[in-house]
């Protein structure tokens, strides 16, 4: 079986983001993280992310981890 790219985890932070009225720009601000990094947790494309990142998301976003990522078992995949 041939390795697959990408990853089942689905990343919801548009949506959150919208809900909160907030820009990428502000929640970067607020978290300490580079626009580029955070642009790359919001598209799905990070490999990992730190507890402290998570954290530091969730207490800015008022969010549970749940609510910002999501696993998706993707048969298709």
């Amino acid at each position: 079986m041939p390795a697959e790219e990408g990853t089942n985890i689905v990343v919801r932070l548009d949506d959150l983001l919208h809900s909160r009225r907030m820009t990428l720009t502000e929640l970067a601000e607020r978290v300490g993280l580079t626009l580029a990094n955070l642009s790359i947790l919001k598209t799905g494309k990070a490999k990992a992310i730190r507890f402290s990142t998570l954290e530091a998301i969730c207490r800015e976003l008022e969010c549970q981890p749940g609510d910002l990522l999501a696993y998706d078992q993707g048969e298709n995949r």
